[in-house]
């Protein structure tokens, strides 16, 4: 993973991500969507906890503790507030909506004209992307504005956790912080997951795929390479999104769509690849 290009590590991720969010728009016909993402964050805590169980017995000191509890407690809302958008409104064009948090993320920390330019390719095909066919859908568009503002906030808090010492255990514990302050919301409508072998087993997949692998991968591109350039890959989520929507979902895209995949592409193809210092 240490040796893949970060474009490629990033359409695993994607991948692994909306496949799982596939499957919890599914599962949101039997089980409340704010449930699915509690139980997402769970699973995934519990996986990526199980894997590093070594990394656990070091400690953590006081800013690391806090910047866990940021990042998972963000990473918990951004995972609640997009189930409870994709409920709504379609997956490719919620995803394109969320990436509001990323580019202004990507615009802060742009420097030169190359990436400037590379910068506006990509958010222009992402406002293609989006169409609009969502007027009818206010709550789905508010839902999904909060998980950018919660996705951006992943970016930078998650940048920080990635330094760290305690690789994927770090995130595990951070997960674990999430899943508390979201209980209040996740749990109630989680009765019948519990009685359900299925479903439990169905809801702890979604957390696999989605956030144990695509977050873990996240965190290894984010040791690599700098948050800007981070920002502007994770233009590949709408596209990747889209596509697994067209396979999985049938929410066909148009030739416009098609379009604005192809300037996201050329956007991500085009910016500097630059990447972080590493010690010798």
């Amino acid at each position: 993973m240490a040796s893949a290009p970060p474009e490629a590590l990033f359409v695993l991720s994607a991948t692994a991500q909306y496949i799982g969010a596939t499957i919890a728009v599914n599962l949101f016909d039997e089980v409340d969507p704010a449930s699915v993402a509690w139980l997402r964050v769970i699973g995934a805590s519990v996986a990526l906890m199980l894997v590093s169980a070594s990394s656990l017995r070091h400690r953590f000191t006081k800013a690391e503790w806090v910047a866990l509890a940021v990042f998972g407690i963000a990473t918990s809302l951004m995972n609640t507030f997009f189930y409870l958008a994709i409920e709504r409104i379609p997956l490719g064009k919620s995803v394109t909506i969320e990436f509001i948090g990323p580019i202004l993320v990507a615009a802060f920390r742009t420097r030169t004209q190359r990436n400037a330019v590379a910068l506006a390719v990509a958010v222009i095909g992402v406002i293609v992307l989006s169409g609009v066919e969502i007027g009818g859908e206010p709550l789905g568009i508010l839902f999904t504005l909060l998980a950018s503002a919660m996705w951006a906030t992943y970016i930078v808090v998650g940048s920080r956790v990635a330094q760290q010492s305690h690789g994927v255990a770090g995130l595990g514990v951070g997960l674990a912080i999430g899943a508390l302050a979201i209980a209040p919301i996740g749990a109630p409508g989680s009765g019948e997951v519990w009685t359900s072998p299925r479903l439990l087993v169905l809801c702890l997949l979604v957390g696999l795929l989605s956030s144990a692998i695509g977050y873990g991968i996240d965190q290894a591109v984010l040791r690599r390479i700098p948050i800007r350039r981070f920002s502007v890959l994770l233009a590949l989520l709408p596209v990747t999104a889209a596509v697994v929507g067209f396979i999985a979902l049938d929410q066909r895209p148009t030739l416009i769509d098609l379009v604005g995949m192809a300037l996201v592409l050329t956007g991500v193809v085009i910016q500097e690849r630059d990447e972080l210092p590493t010690d010798d």
